[in-house]
């Protein structure tokens, strides 16, 4: 039933799940959200992403492409528990939204191809959930299709996520049989009818039994292996109790020591209710997970999820809209209501909360507060940007924001007409302020306006929404890769003296410098080491500070072709001040030039991004894929057989995977498929290279 959010009573925080949908691109995480709203009476009607009607992917370009683009947020209730929902993007040239939602999310739901099991960009969101730490349920969808086997899905879980699946069901029926589940917790069947409407509950058909029997035996050996109580009374000799084995899981849910498997058929309305039940059960409330923490004047603070406690949320999505600016916020601990003045600790400066917005996609009801693990949009902070910290004036507290990655494709764009120049510029800071993964800079050289993004899809679809939204015509370049360069062969003892001296206070610094190739097991994340070896005193700390800082200048531009410097150590071996005109900036200045000298006299080499392609193609086509791989320089690192098909794995240059999508459909008549995710940097060959840098 629906409920009046603008008068419902606030709820406690137990009954509130933040949870995210997390799949890669097709494994039907758009359709299990449908599904979701519907069974929980938030939506009378079933969408579908192929009808482009569903309420997520309300952009005209998703509902155009057939893919999610960008993170939707929607609520629904669920048993007397509120369930605050994000529908992320699977592709990975959109893993960024993926990673603002993540930071701002208690929980997830991992969707998985019941036929192709764990998928490239399954993965990599399973590592994003992991760095930060989010609880997942697995549900292996799309049971209903020919090859869907449960058995394979869970194994590829385990062998490429490195986690426990903890299966706790059974299908009934196979492919096109497939109409229900054995709940293994409870022992009880769940069966769909043809409508998928809802299930009819029984005991568990008679020739199963047997197997759900060893099922359910397997699955409390691994949640005894797992759980301290568990494998107590799992010792006692008998089996474990229900309300046992329910709490177990939950308790490994929750420290990530497992993952509870579902399975169902989303396309057919079947196995929804009950994922919606292990959402209830086993994810986190937000007083299930730690409290945040913050910083202010550099010391670490904690701020409870409290409805009392000071306000504090985070910023992780703006977007423009007709009727404003949306500021997506995760509360964390306080309250905040309609009016209130709050401040953006990341900027300085306070803002005014005009109104606040219970979100579902694109349509929204209005609120007059919301309290600690609440997600919201508010409209009237005219400033804030994705990763601010938004909270009380009187109780300020920095949160750390979510991290952005470095854009690895650019194309230079321009206004048709001089007249929509001035446009463009302000649709590209738009752009840039909802979506922190474009980057826009003015070329140096040609003073071309160029845009940087994280793949081929990524830039296509930000042209095209500034062609949509603000009716301007473009012309757009060749998608340009962001080389990198590195050295190969270091110096050493390289002097560089800084002296100015132009009457009063002059400059005066010397530094010598070792400089040698970072090897592969140094942690560093921005691929640049540097130390210092001086003894004696002889440079201040300070000054060895500086000295850093000017190297770290000079790796805005390699000598190869001027691209930015990654894979090096840098040593201070040694230096010299002077008694009055030493200064940090004397330092810095000859940190910067000795370096640039020191590149200029080593062996550098080019590098280049690399994409790791999954192709799906039927068996007929193997080798024509094959061939056009090795001519795109790509090195197969596996191949498949999977019922007529063949899955082939490749490590191919980005460079020379643009426009691949068109000529793989012209080699397997359309039925071919691939997907692709990062697989960071790798030398361009010397003949290539040298072709690059003479352009």
């Amino acid at each position: 039933m629906r409920t009046n959010l603008r008068t419902h009573p606030t709820r406690p925080l137990t009954v509130i799940r933040n949870l995210g949908i997390l799949a890669h691109v097709d494994a039907g995480k758009t359709t299990v959200t449908e599904r979701v709203l519907y069974a929980t009476g938030a939506t009378h009607k079933r969408g579908e992403v192929h009808d482009g009607t569903t309420v997520t992917d309300f952009d005209p370009q998703e509902r155009d492409r057939g893919i999610t683009i960008f993170a939707a947020a929607v609520s629904c209730d669920w048993d007397g528990h509120r369930i605050n929902l994000i529908d992320t993007p699977g592709h990975v040239d959109f893993s960024d939204e993926v990673e603002r939602s993540l930071r701002v999310l208690d929980g997830a739901v991992a969707v998985f191809d019941a036929v192709a099991g764990v998928e490239p960009q399954s993965e990599s969101v399973w590592r994003q959930a992991d760095r930060h730490r989010v609880p997942r349920i697995a549900f292996v969808n799309k049971l209903d299709r020919a090859g869907a086997d449960l058995d394979t899905a869970v194994a590829s879980i385990r062998d490429r996520l490195r986690t426990v699946p903890l299966v706790v069901q059974l299908p009934i029926g196979r492919e096109d049989g497939f109409t229900g589940v054995v709940d293994l917790v409870r022992m009880r069947a769940l069966v769909w009818g043809a409508g998928g409407e809802a299930y009819q509950e029984g005991p568990v058909p008679e020739d199963l039994r047997e197997e759900a029997g060893r099922r359910r035996r397997l699955l409390e050996e691994a949640v005894a292996e797992l759980h301290p109580v568990a494998l107590e009374e799992f010792c006692a000799g008998v089996a474990l109790r229900d309300a046992t084995l329910a709490a177990a899981l939950r308790d490994l849910t929750h420290g990530g020591e497992g993952v509870v498997v579902l399975c169902g058929s989303a396309y057919r309305n079947r196995g929804i209710e009950p994922l919606l039940d292990a959402v209830v059960a086993y994810l986190p409330s937000p007083l299930d997970v730690p409290a945040v923490r913050g910083t202010l004047d550099g010391e670490v603070r904690e701020r409870a999820a409290d409805p009392a406690a000071p306000f504090a949320g985070l910023v992780f999505k703006v977007t423009a809209t007709a009727t404003g600016r949306l500021t997506y916020v995760r509360v964390y601990a306080g309250t905040v209501e309609k009016g209130d003045t709050v401040l953006d600790a990341t900027a300085g400066r306070t803002e005014r909360i005009g109104r606040i917005l219970r979100v579902q996609a694109d349509r929204n009801t209005e609120v007059d507060r919301a309290v600690a693990g609440d997600i919201v949009a508010v409209i009237g902070p005219k400033s804030a940007r994705a990763g601010a910290t938004l909270c009380a004036p009187d109780a300020p507290l920095v949160f750390e924001p979510p991290s952005v990655a470095t854009p690895v494709v650019s194309v230079a764009v321009e206004a048709r007409r001089s007249l929509d120049t001035d446009r463009l510029a302000s649709a590209l800071a738009q752009l840039v302020e909802e979506d922190p993964s474009l980057v826009v800079r003015t070329d140096a050289e040609t003073g071309q306006t160029v845009l940087s993004g994280m793949g081929e899809l990524h830039l296509e679809v930000a042209v095209e929404k500034i062609r949509r939204a603000q009716g301007i015509e473009l012309n757009v370049g060749q998608p340009q890769v962001a080389y990198r360069e590195t050295v190969a062969r270091g110096v050493s003892g390289l002097l560089y003296r800084h002296v100015k001296q132009e009457g009063g206070a002059g400059q005066f610094a010397h530094v010598v410098l070792d400089v040698e190739p970072l090897d592969a097991a140094a942690e560093a994340a921005d691929g640049f080491v540097f130390r210092s070896a001086v003894t004696g005193g002889r440079v201040p700390q300070e000054y060895v500070h500086a000295v850093e800082a000017g190297c770290r200048d000079a790796l805005a531009e390699g000598p190869l072709g001027g691209h930015p410097v990654t894979g090096l150590r840098v040593t201070l071996a040694d230096g010299a001040t002077h008694s009055k005109d030493s200064s940090e900036m004397a330092f810095r200045t000859a940190g910067r030039f000795a370096l640039r000298e020191a590149l200029r006299a080593s062996a550098m080499a080019l590098l280049e991004p690399v994409i790791e392609v999954t192709v799906t193609v039927p068996d007929s086509a193997v080798g024509a894929v094959l061939g056009d791989l090795a001519a795109r320089r790509g090195r197969v690192s596996g191949s498949t057989a999977r019922a007529g098909t063949a899955v082939v794995t490749a490590t191919v240059p980005l460079a020379d995977l643009f426009g691949y999508a068109s000529r793989l459909r012209g080699r397997t008549q359309g039925r071919g498929t691939f997907t692709t995710r990062p697989a960071g940097y790798a030398p361009v060959p010397v003949g290539v290279a040298d072709a690059l840098l003479t352009r």
